[in-house]
């Protein structure tokens, strides 16, 4: 056998893809309860946002290094990039249809409702507008672009609103462009109160209420247009340990810059004009390959909040107390004896962690 066939191999990378449908594919399997389909959705989201920080940023930066050869499959790094911008594409879209077309119908029927702006009623209208003067204005900062205030570093995997503006500031500037920053210490999935929701389990997505209410951000401005992006950055480590004398503040400054890393996808609403896509890209020097637009929200991976905030036990999965092995091990009993007499296989998650935990206790404690 020829080893080097590239025939033999399966590229790593496009695998990785694969296994991340594989997770999706949970997200349609109707046997699943409905919360837990919602969680494999969003693991699916989760897992290419890695993907993307790693996986994808390493092949880039050997697209920088003149001479690379290609892998074992056969395929050269700027190939891989290719198919992977191919695959990616068809699970993103097969992401956001399994959410709009599947879950979010399935989870209405449940009584658990997204009400987008087209859906606000007058009542809800009123309380978002005072949760926006009371919980937003206050923690938000934007930002009007021009020569004075260039484009702002962003966060990496933040959610930001772009905006395109009509006339002048309160300074007298004409404004086109600005941005707005959510802090990550606001919630992404808000919950209206009972006195103005249909039902117990209606929620609003944050960067719908920025869109909605972005106006209050600029008064005196007449807002054209409102699109929430987000932007995903290198996100893997490169210390080199005989370099450093420090390994502890080498990692502590990689790990402060990294949020702040060479950007490899920008990820845009579906609403947002061409003309917008390309002067975010431009800024972030990416290509067209490296958009990708959602036909929903930006982080989607965020819906998976709901999870621990709707109170539901049949849509999840039953709670899993693991066993207690040997029968007594935490009630008193010396599980030195106990392992004198018998050994212990312990497989977790099945069986409880516990039991090691007792043991170094009991380790501890005894002379011997």
């Amino acid at each position: 056998m020829d080893l080097s066939d590239p025939s033999l191999y399966l590229n790593r990378e496009l695998s990785l893809i694969e296994f991340h449908r594989r997770v999706l594919e949970q997200a349609h399997d109707t046997r699943i309860p409905l919360l837990e389909r919602v969680r494999f959705l969003c693991i699916s989201c989760t897992n290419l946002d890695e993907f993307f920080e790693v996986r994808v940023a390493t092949i880039r930066y050997q697209l920088s290094i003149p001479g690379a050869k290609p892998w074992p499959d056969g395929l050269s790094p700027a190939e891989v990039l290719n198919r992977i911008r191919a695959k990616s594409l068809a699970l993103v879209r097969e992401q956001y249809r399994c959410w709009n077309e599947e879950l979010i119908p399935a989870l209405r029927e449940e009584g658990i409702r997204f009400l987008t702006r087209d859906h606000w009623n007058a009542k809800q209208r009123r309380w978002l507008t005072n949760y926006v003067e009371e919980q937003l204005l206050p923690v938000l900062s934007p930002l009007g672009l021009d020569p004075a205030h260039p484009f702002p570093r962003i966060l990496n995997k933040s959610l930001n609103v772009a905006v395109r503006l009509r006339g002048k500031d309160a300074f007298g500037r004409e404004a086109g462009i600005a941005l707005v920053r959510a802090p990550r210490s606001l919630p992404r999935v808000i919950r209206l109160p009972p006195e103005v929701a249909g039902g117990p389990n209606d929620f609003v997505f944050l960067s719908g209420i920025l869109q909605a209410h972005v106006d209050m951000l600029f008064p005196g401005m007449q807002v054209k247009g409102a699109y929430p992006f987000r932007v995903t950055r290198n996100s893997e480590l490169l210390v080199d340990e005989d370099d450093v004398e420090n390994l502890a503040h080498a990692l502590k400054d990689e790990l402060y810059e990294r949020g702040f890393a060479d950007a490899v996808r920008l990820e845009v609403s579906a609403s947002c004009p061409r003309t917008m896509v390309r002067f975010l890209s431009s800024h972030f020097e990416l290509g067209d390959s490296e958009v990708y637009r959602c036909d929903g929200p930006v982080n989607l991976n965020r819906v998976m909040a709901i999870y621990d905030m709707v109170d539901c036990p049949q849509l999840k999965f039953t709670p899993f107390t693991p066993r207690i092995l040997p029968t007594g091990a935490l009630s008193g009993g010396n599980l030195f004896e106990h392992l004198g007499r018998h050994d212990v296989l312990l497989h977790h998650p099945f069986d409880s962690f516990a039991t090691v935990i007792e043991l170094l206790r009991q380790a501890a404690s005894d002379p011997q």
